[in-house]
């Protein structure tokens, strides 16, 4: 019913198999589709290792999401190799310490720019420089970007907060202008995952525990294949009439603002 087989994937942000971009990758080659990766810099060798390691060892692109030369020559490449794209993951962000941890207040505005620019200004340049591709020989595109809930304030999230709560109006936009060309845009806000990435976070801990507590599905903070379902709905024809959606895979917890833990410990709300 997902329809993969005989699809093609480009997967950013994988840096090691602990990353749901990795993930991600493995289970659409499970299903029978071809994925490129994506890395750059020094971090690429540690990509390719994660590369090797899938079910069918593949290639990783360069691509810098803070170098427009990169995208220019990622477009070119996959011109040649495919032709076209089928959907591609947007799992990238990135955040200088001053701008995490409490330090919102003081954090530089160079610092501030650059959570802005990696986790929401990156996907509208990543979909705008693939829209050929994902439009391409009759193709109806998605393109997924990974989120985490920016309804409200977490502490110690700061800029990266507000750079995914960009991430959310940069989707609405991008479904707005892609859909007549029959490109999809959506967001999966998953709940905390122990990722390099969450590491970075001074408060990641007090979050996930809060989390596993109170969830009304519960939460597993060590297993980032929980979110591998709702990225391959949203990237299957299934969600062929789904676009400009935040789809949260968090085990419920964006709905029930305090959670399930110790007010309804003894029986429940009165």
């Amino acid at each position: 019913m997902l329809g993969f087989h005989g699809r093609r994937y480009l997967i950013t942000g994988v840096l090691n198999q602990d990353s749901i971009a990795w993930h991600t990758a493995r289970a659409l080659q499970d299903a029978g589709a071809e994925v490129l990766l994506t890395g750059f810099g020094r971090a690429r060798r540690i990509t390719e290792k994660a590369a090797g390691v899938l079910p069918r060892p593949t290639e990783v692109l360069e691509l810098d999401v803070t170098r427009p030369e990169d995208f220019a020559r990622l477009v070119k490449d996959l011109e040649q190799r495919w032709g076209g794209v089928d959907g591609v993951l947007h799992a990238v962000a990135a955040a200088q310490q001053t701008a995490l941890s409490g330090n919102f207040l003081t954090t530089p505005p160079e610092a501030a720019g650059l959570a802005l620019r990696t986790a929401a200004v990156s996907l509208h340049s990543l979909a705008t420089a693939l829209a050929p591709l994902l439009s391409a020989h009759g193709r109806r595109g998605s393109v997924v970007g990974l989120d985490f809930d920016a309804s409200g304030a977490w502490a110690g999230y700061d800029w990266m907060g507000v750079g995914k709560a960009a991430l959310g109006a940069v989707c609405r936009y991008l479904a707005m202008y892609l859909g007549p060309s029959g490109i999809r845009v959506n967001l999966v806000a998953a709940g905390p995952v122990e990722t390099v990435a969450g590491q970075a976070i001074s408060t990641f801990d007090r979050i996930a525990d809060r989390w596993q507590a109170e969830a009304p599905l519960g939460w597993d903070r060590t297993d980032p294949a929980v979110v591998v379902g709702p990225v391959l709905f949203l990237l299957s024809d299934l969600a062929a009439t789904v676009s400009g959606e935040i789809l949260h895979a968090d085990g419920g917890m964006h709905a029930v603002r305090m959670g399930t833990g110790p007010a309804f410990a003894e029986g429940g709300a009165a």
